[in-house]
């Protein structure tokens, strides 16, 4: 028995697109085969998901197959191959006409004429669009990185560019679902997701990062290293610096996708740090110099 479409989703048969999407791309992560490599039915449960989201983000093929349920295919193309879709009775050639005008527009309707009943069974349709999620971590964003995608039995070379945000579609010209009577094949999309980075925070193409200061340097003033993507350079903290406060070093941000040498700005954040024990002389210390101010 064929599997509901909005089972294998998890949504209900009101979910809205972006429902549907949302959802698309939780089962997508949870079942690609690159994040379960010891799961053998992850592929097929992968397969499932991507032919659920074909159907039910395409508000013609939804329409069919909330009309039609597994048997929808059947009325999509010609019609009536796999038995005839009309009950007993009735006027099949409205029926039929109906049903072609509401998949094929103005080009499926019927004409009359000494004919009688004519339908376009030479319509071309274009294939439809797959989306596919990829995954890559800041570091890759930054430089750009390359994935292979295997598709069919072929293995498809495809460069995901610098700068590239989570949500960014690499497009793939020609290899989505194939056309029907010469139709042109659809898309295929790459939905790329970056990863959390364990040391900087991105916001669009600006980067911040936490650098420790001891409360001595921040007081006398001094010099800090501070990370980036490509290797840590030395700052002067001027005397006085307070915790929470950004240095900016322009340039040293992620690079802006759409322009070819820009980049965004890199912030490091003060964060003042204290010993954490002080022997009893140090303690007499900084009590003095607390006084000292008061």
């Amino acid at each position: 028995m064929a599997q509901d479409y909005y089972d294998v989703l998890g949504v209900n048969r009101t979910a809205s697109e972006d429902e549907i999407k949302k959802a698309y791309r939780k089962k997508a992560k949870q079942y690609h085969p690159d994040t379960n490599p010891n799961n053998p039915t992850a592929e097929s449960k992968f397969k499932e998901v991507n032919e659920a989201y074909e159907v039910l983000k395409d508000t013609e093929k939804r329409s069919m197959y909330d009309r039609f349920g597994s048997n929808w295919k059947n009325y999509q193309g010609y019609g009536g191959q796999a038995g005839s879709p009309f009950g007993e009775g009735g006027n099949a050639y409205a029926d039929m006409s109906d049903m072609f005008e509401t998949i094929f527009g103005q080009g499926g309707r019927r004409r009359r004429g000494s004919g009688g009943f004519r339908a376009n069974f030479n319509m071309q349709q274009a294939g439809g669009d797959i989306e596919q999620p990829v995954y890559i971590s800041l570091q890759e964003a930054y430089e750009g990185t390359k994935r292979i995608i295997n598709k069919n039995g072929r293995e498809i070379n495809v460069t995901i560019p610098k700068g590239a945000t989570t949500g960014t579609k690499v497009r793939l010209s020609g290899e989505g679902h194939p056309g029907v009577n010469g139709g042109t094949a659809g898309n295929m999309y790459l939905i790329v997701t970056v990863s959390d980075d364990g040391l900087f925070e991105r916001k669009d193409d600006d980067l911040y990062v936490d650098v420790k200061v001891d409360a001595f340097t921040a007081m006398l003033g001094g010099e800090v290293e501070v990370p980036t993507m490509t290797r840590p350079v030395r700052m002067k903290i001027r005397p006085g610096m307070q915790s929470g406060q950004k240095l900016r070093l322009s340039g040293k941000g992620m690079p802006r996708i759409k322009g070819s040498n820009e980049y965004g700005d890199l912030y490091a954040r003060i964060m003042i740090t204290v010993p954490a024990k002080l022997n009893d002389e140090q303690k007499q210390q900084v009590k003095d110099l607390r006084n000292s101010f008061n």
